[in-house]
This record gives structure tokens, C-alpha cells and sequence, in this order.
């Protein structure tokens, strides 16, 4: 932030410090790391132990096996964790890619949602907050590092 001296004339600079917004771009961050956990895990399980979900790859929304879901929940999630750990340091790619990998994260979900109902449910909560909070106050955090 700049001000401007009233007997000077001078600019003097002064550093106003991150808002309390900061906090919600930690928190996205930490809740795209777990996000992408919770995916990894999510995927693991559809690749090892395809008899764990509500129906039978068949009755998905999107008719595919449980092997190619878990490839894309394990792909998902890695990158998740990898733009939760740089959003972490105020990197900006890590924001766009961030949002771009929770907002995957919400339509995988809906999709998967006949399976696993109320895990998609909660996973896709947890992707509008990981949006909201990267989009809405991203630059904080930016800011921080300065």
C-alpha cells in the first residue's frame, strides 16, 4: 500500500500485511491436499475391491468398469495433492490448476454418485469450498509471501 505525506510530499511505502482472508486460501489448500487423499484412496479401492461399491459398474451414470474410475480418481487425486502442497506457497499455476482439478473432482463424483452415494456428496461439498476458497481469495495468500 502507498500513502502519500501531507507535509512532505514524500510517498512513503507501507506493507498492509495479508487479511484475515489468507486463512481460507490455507484452508482450501489443506482441503485440496485431503480432497486429493480421499480421491487417491477413493481409486484404490475401485482398482483393488470393485465389490465395495452399491452397484455393479453397470449401473453407473457413465457405463465404464471400476478400473478405469479408479484410474481417473488416482490420477485426480495426485494432482489434487500436487496443487493443494503448491497453493500452500501462494504458486499461482497451483490455483488454476487447483480449481481446475476440484472442479473435475465434483463432475467425477456426480457421476460416480450411484455408486458411493454419500461419499460423492461429501466430496463434492468439499469441492465447491476448495473453489470457492482458491477463486474468492487466492491472491491472499500471494500476497503473504511477498
Amino acid at each position: 500500500m502507498t500513502e502519500t505525506s501531507q507535509n512532505t510530499g514524500t510517498r512513503t511505502e507501507r506493507y498492509a500485511g495479508p487479511s484475515a482472508w489468507a486463512g481460507w486460501v490455507v484452508f482450501g489448500g489443506v482441503m485440496l491436499i485431503m480432497m486429493g487423499s480421499f480421491q487417491v484412496i477413493e481409486g484404490l479401492v475401485a482398482l483393488f475391491d470393485d465389490g465395495f461399491y452399491a452397484v455393479r459398474s453397470n449401473g453407473l451414470v457413465i457405463n465404464v468398469d471400476y478400473n478405469t474410475w479408479g484410474w481417473v480418481h488416482l490420477i485426480i487425486g495426485i494432482v489434487g495433492v500436487l496443487a493443494g502442497l503448491g497453493l500452500l506457497v501462494g504458486n499461482m499455476l497451483a490455483r488454476v490448476v487447483g480449481v481446475a482439478a476440484a472442479f473435475l473432482s465434483a463432475i467425477v463424483n456426480l457421476a460416480f454418485i450411484s455408486a458411493y452415494p454419500v461419499w460423492s456428496a461429501i466430496m463434492i461439498t468439499l469441492d465447491v469450498i476448495v473453489i470457492y476458497a482458491v477463486i474468492v481469495h487466492g491472491r491472499e495468500l500471494k500476497e503473504y509471501y511477498r
